[in-house]
C-alpha cells in the first residue's frame, strides 16, 4: 500500500502500524461479537444506485447548513473519544482540520484536550457531546462552559445506560487516560482488576435511570439547540420530536453498545418519516465513502457524522490526515453527484437508490 492514501479506507492500516494495540483495538472494535460493527458498512454496500444521464452537472454544490450554521459539504466530525491516544497535540489538531475544511466538529466530553483549549485553538464551528451523569451538577458545569466558549449546539448520547461490553479493551485491560474536562471535578482513575478501567468508570459516573424527563432539565439549563444522538426507532423519533430537541442523530454508537442492533443506515428512513421533515435527522456509523454520504441523503439525512475515519486519519498523518480524510470524503461525494446527474444536495432524491427492501417490494 502507498504510504499516501487514496481512499479513505486505507488510513486505518496506516493507524494500525501507528498506533499501539491496545489504543488501535480501542478506536477500532465494536461491542461483543462485531456482528453491528461489520453490518454498519456492510448494509451501504447492498444500497444501489439509479443515476439520470443528460443533467448539465458542470457545477457541483455540495454546500448546506446544520442547525444554520454554514458548512462546506453535509459532513460533520463525529464527537470521539481519546484523540491524544492518536496523535500528540489531540483534538485540537482536529478541530483545525475541520476550520480548514470549513466543516463542524462534534467535541466529546471526553476528549483530551479542554472545551477551553479546543475553543481557543481555531474558529471552526463545534457542537458539545454529553452525557446527563448521576451527578447533575457535572453535566452543568460542562454544559456552561462550552456555551461560554462559543459551542454552538449540544449531542446528547442516550444510548448508553451502561457501557457496552466491548471484548478487546477487557482483553487489553485498556485505561482511560485522564479526562481533562473533569479536571477539579472529578477523578477518572477507576482501578478495575476485571479488564478496562473504562467500564469501571462508567459505571460510576453514567446514569442508568435517565429517561426522557431529564432531557427536560438538560433544556431548562442551556439555551443551545439540543440533538439527541442514539434514536434507531421511529417510535424513539417521534417522542425525541414531541419533547422539543433541535435534530435527530441516528445512532448506534458506532457498534459499541448493543450488538445486533440495526445498522443505522437501515432505519434512517423510518426516523426520516416519522419527524416528517419538522426537524433535521442526521446519521452515523459505517461512513466510508462518498457513496455512503449520497445514499445518506437520498433516503433523508441532512448531513452525516464521521467517527472512526477521522481519529485513522489522526493517527496516520495528524492535522493533515484527519484534513485529507474529509476531503478525500468531499472528493468522492462531488464526482458520486456529477455521476447521478444531481448538480446541487436538494436535487438527490429518493429514486436515486435502490434498497433491499425496494428489490424484496419488486419480486412481491
Amino acid at each position: 500500500m502507498a504510504e499516501e492514501p487514496v481512499n479513505v479506507n486505507e488510513f486505518q492500516e496506516l493507524a494500525r502500524r501507528a498506533l499501539p494495540k491496545m489504543y488501535f483495538d480501542f478506536y477500532n472494535g465494536g461491542a461483543e461479537d462485531q456482528y453491528t460493527l461489520k453490518e454498519n458498512m456492510e448494509a451501504f454496500h447492498r444500497i444501489t444506485f439509479r443515476p439520470r444521464i443528460l443533467v448539465d452537472v458542470s457545477r457541483i454544490d455540495m454546500s448546506t447548513t446544520i442547525l444554520g450554521y454554514p458548512t462546506s459539504a453535509p459532513i460533520m466530525i463525529a464527537p470521539t473519544s481519546f484523540h491524544k491516544l492518536a496523535h500528540p497535540k489531540g483534538e485540537v489538531a482536529t478541530a483545525r482540520a475541520a476550520a480548514a475544511c470549513n466543516t463542524i466538529m462534534g467535541l466529546s466530553f471526553s476528549s483530551t484536550c479542554t472545551v477551553e483549549e479546543v475553543a481557543s485553538s481555531c474558529n471552526a464551528v463545534r457542537f458539545f457531546q454529553i452525557y446527563v451523569y448521576k451527578r447533575r451538577d457535572l453535566t452543568a458545569t460542562l454544559v456552561q462552559r462550552a456555551e461560554r466558549y462559543g459551542f454552538k449546539a449540544m449531542i446528547l448520547t442516550v444510548d448508553t445506560p451502561r457501557l457496552g461490553r466491548r471484548e478487546a479493551d477487557i482483553k487489553n485491560r485498556m485505561i482511560s487516560p485522564q479526562l481533562k474536562n473533569f479536571e477539579g471535578l472529578l477523578s477518572t482513575e477507576v482501578a478495575s482488576d476485571k479488564g478496562s478501567n473504562l467500564e469501571a468508570f462508567a459505571a460510576e459516573t453514567l446514569d442508568p435511570s435517565l429517561c426522557w424527563k431529564d432531557i427536560e432539565w438538560l433544556r431548562s439549563i442551556t439555551s443551545l439547540p439540543i440533538l439527541i444522538k442514539g434514536v434507531l426507532t421511529a417510535e424513539d423519533a417521534i417522542k425525541a420530536m414531541e419533547i422539543g430537541v433541535a435534530g435527530i442523530v441516528v445512532s448506534n454508537h458506532g457498534a459499541r453498545q448493543l450488538d445486533y442492533s440495526p445498522a443505522t443506515i437501515t432505519v434512517l428512513e423510518q426516523v426520516v418519516r416519522a419527524v416528517g421533515g419538522k426537524i433535521p435527522v442526521l446519521i452515523d456509523g459505517g461512513v466510508r465513502r462518498g457513496t455512503d454520504i449520497f445514499k445518506a441523503l437520498a433516503l433523508g439525512a441532512q448531513a452525516v457524522l464521521i467517527g472512526r475515519p477521522i481519529l485513522y486519519g489522526l493517527a496516520a498523518k495528524g492535522e493533515y490526515g484527519v484534513l485529507r480524510v474529509i476531503e478525500m470524503l468531499k472528493a468522492e461525494l462531488e464526482l458520486t453527484m456529477a455521476l447521478s446527474g444531481c448538480p446541487t444536495l436538494k436535487d438527490i432524491t429518493r429514486s436515486h437508490v435502490r434498497t433491499e427492501q425496494d428489490r424484496l417490494n419488486c419480486r412481491l
